[in-house]
């Protein structure tokens, strides 16, 4: 990604750090930080990307981590539950999608978009239908201190991400829960 020399003096505020210590943090001098925020010199290019490097870093700690982010009550479903059960609880729940466990292992998802398209596809069997007839494949799971910019980029592909910690499930992360921390 390209930056702009006038985005270092706006970060370096938003990150609340003064001139001495971005040039700390990036290798260069305050006064050659101070030169480059009022115009005055055009550093080289890999004194600027060092300057770039350092505020990349500063935005990584003060990121948002799934475990800021996540829900902690995860609902899970069983493989073989009836489908009109499932539909109750989400939407007793008012949940979009629920992840299916098997003895304390994820293997799917279902999905209000998989429940519809499987009842269009086959209205008959509707009545008949378990959590594994629909199921999509296993959202994505992550660590506690997953970075806002990773779930950002899985939920573009994944209705949910799941949270996990030595193997167990933690909470969970949609769409709607990311998108209510971005300021």
């Amino acid at each position: 990604m390209m930056h702009s020399l006038k985005e270092i003096k706006l970060l370096r505020k938003k990150y609340g750090i003064n001139q001495k210590e971005l040039a700390s943090r990036s290798g260069v001098s305050q006064s050659l930080i101070a030169k480059i925020e009022s115009a005055k010199v055009e550093p080289t290019f890999s004194k600027a990307q060092r300057i770039f490097q350092a505020l990349e870093e500063l935005r990584d700690l003060e990121e948002l981590k799934a475990k800021d982010i996540m829900k902690p009550k995860v609902v899970f479903v069983k493989p073989k539950e009836n489908l009109r059960e499932i539909i109750k609880l989400m939407k007793s729940k008012g949940i979009s999608q629920i992840p299916v466990q098997e003895k304390e292992k994820i293997i799917g998802i279902v999905t209000e978009r998989a429940i519809l398209q499987y009842v269009v596809d086959h209205p008959e069997k509707a009545v008949l239908l378990r959590a594994e007839d629909v199921m999509e494949d296993t959202p994505p799971i992550v660590s506690l201190t997953t970075g806002q910019k990773t779930l950002l980029e899985l939920l573009r592909d994944y209705p949910i991400v799941l949270v996990a910690e030595k193997g167990e499930i933690k909470g969970i992360i949609s769409k709607a829960d990311l998108l209510g921390k971005i300021e």
